[in-house]
């Protein structure tokens, strides 16, 4: 067997509460801005920060909140998104963050999934929620913001505050349930404890040094386990000031930069792409920038390179999953490897496996990438299968990417075992939008597989057999599927074919499929 190991020097492993592990600065740091509302320019210091946290926390306790029950937070990026997210986990209770572009279907599916005894979002997105709570029955709706008929408001919600979060065994209690799709299937419920949090924030501090001094520019989604961890967690452990905004605006991010002497820029290659080529750049000051950091999809070389010229700053980038927390792999600061996804963070071990015979790749060879470590997910919600599919009795997670590791440790991912499409660095599971297709009367077979795409890095692409007698175009199809699920999940090209290529055991043949996609 051959085992990669982390350059970096192992960390003691605290056994603390996220909360508590985040906050650890906030009584020193007062009144400094922990978050600023980058549309607004509202500030909530660290002081105001946990002060709010621990009162929601002692007002949702009153309610019943408690360890084992389940809160729904879907919101954008905004600062009370911290204040809800910590709250829940001060209870030693579980947050089930939820993209807030779901349609209620997928939203329903999710709630009832994950158990979800409330659900807690913005006025904006109140009524799709609000179906998905019908759908479902739970009756705890709140607002950030103002009450609104049938919601409270989170303001309403405030109590007593706590005297201190409530201890928890960090190594069982699950925190935090993000959905993924893992290297297959359905979205599964990701199981993740105070302990594999905390342990990320850890190993990600001796790569990413970010210092007290600096400002995170947060549009990644803190619903996603990339923004939860390495934006709003990783930042506020660090002392950091975070300034959010709820959706991407290219000449929006532009004018923050300058206006809050932004330090770091985490994105995904798409935004990344925009630094690199558009010619609007030129007009603003970003010379505070030290650092961008790309994640949720490989960024090439050249791409980075690019940027880096640009801005006249470092590039980075990371690798991880839902299922790590997210960070397995980083390029520290300091350090220059165009193209590679980083080394391995502190605690974690790495195998490069061939999927056919389960012998350990020759030095230089790829394999699909396995990783051990205690970011890596206690498993899947109520499912085993899947969890012994992805996670084996020694704790190696099978990542469903296919790596080669070169001579200094720095890992190049080169291809996808898996079937999940990425489209700016969300997955799209294959199975549910075939599913899906699968419901219309007018179609008989379907397969969904991911064509390259510039700004997005990939999209859906379906084909489908038409049912005998019924006749059926690519506008409807893709019609059909916009009215159930999100928009990036939604299909950029529908072809019409004969048979759905498929093995003697019913597996569809996606390879086949690519070769025919162009």
């Amino acid at each position: 067997m051959s085992i990669y190991t982390s350059r970096f020097t192992p960390v003691e492993l605290s056994d603390s509460s996220i909360t508590d592990f985040v906050l650890r600065h906030a009584g020193r740091l007062a009144d400094k801005p922990a978050l600023i509302d980058g549309p607004s320019g509202r500030v909530l210091t660290y002081g105001a920060l946990r002060e709010q946290i621990l009162r929601l926390a002692g007002g949702l306790r009153a309610r019943g909140v408690t360890k084992g029950t389940t809160v729904a937070l879907m919101s954008p990026n905004v600062p009370e998104f911290a204040v809800v997210f910590h709250a829940v986990a001060a209870l030693g209770a579980t947050v089930t963050t939820l993209n807030p572009t779901y349609r209620a279907e997928e939203l329903a599916f999710q709630l009832r999934d994950s158990g979800a005894q409330w659900m807690i979002t913005v006025a904006l997105f109140a009524e799709e929620a609000a179906k998905a709570c019908d759908a479902v029955g739970i009756s705890n709706r709140v607002l950030i913001g103002p009450s609104d008929q049938g919601w409270e408001g989170l303001a309403d919600l405030m109590g007593q505050a706590l005297e201190a979060p409530e201890p928890v065994d960090a190594s069982q209690d699950v925190v935090v349930l993000p959905y993924s799709s893992g290297t297959t299937g359905f979205p599964k419920g990701v199981m993740l404890t105070h302990r594999n949090l905390v342990a990320n924030l850890q190993q990600c501090e001796p790569l990413i040094q970010v210092d007290e001094d600096e400002t995170i520019f947060a549009v990644l989604p803190f619903f996603h386990i990339y923004g939860m961890t390495v934006l709003m967690n990783f930042g506020l452990a660090r002392g950091a000031t975070i300034v959010t905004v709820p959706r991407f605006d290219l000449v929006q991010m532009l004018e923050l930069v300058p206006r809050h002497g932004i330090t770091r820029l985490f994105l995904v290659p798409p935004i990344v792409l925009a630094l690199a080529k558009h010619p609007i750049i030129d007009e603003y000051d970003l010379s505070s920038v030290r650092q961008v950091f790309s994640g949720a999809a490989p960024l090439s070389g050249e791409l980075g390179e690019a940027v880096a010229a640009r801005l006249g700053c470092t590039v980075a980038q990371g690798y991880g999953m839902t299922e790590m927390s997210p960070v397995s792999h980083a390029i520290a600061d300091g350090e220059d490897r165009a193209g590679s996804s980083g080394t391995l963070v502190p605690n974690t071990e790495a195998r490069l496996v061939d999927p056919t015979t389960g012998a350990d790749a020759a030095p230089g060879q790829e394999g699909e990438l396995w990783v051990r470590g205690p970011q890596v997910m206690k498993g899947y919600l109520a499912n085993p299968d899947a969890t012994t599919a992805t996670l084996d009795s020694e704790g190696w997670l099978h990542t469903g990417d296919v790596a080669r590791i070169d001579e200094d440790g720095h890992t190049y991912i080169v291809d996808r075992l898996k079937e999940l499409i990425k489209v700016k660095g969300f997955q799209v599971p294959p199975a549910e939008l075939e599913a899906l297709l699968t419901t219309h009367d007018a179609i008989a077979d379907a397969a969904v597989i991911g064509v390259p795409d510039e700004e997005a890095g990939e999209r859906p692409k379906a084909f489908v057999v038409v049912a005998a007698n019924a006749t059926l175009d690519e506008e409807s199809v893709k019609s059909f599927v916009a009215e159930h699920v999100a928009t990036y999940k939604q299909l950029a090209e529908v072809v019409f074919v004969e048979s759905i290529p498929k093995s003697a055991s019913g597996k569809i043949l996606r390879r086949e499929l690519r070769k025919e996609a162009p």
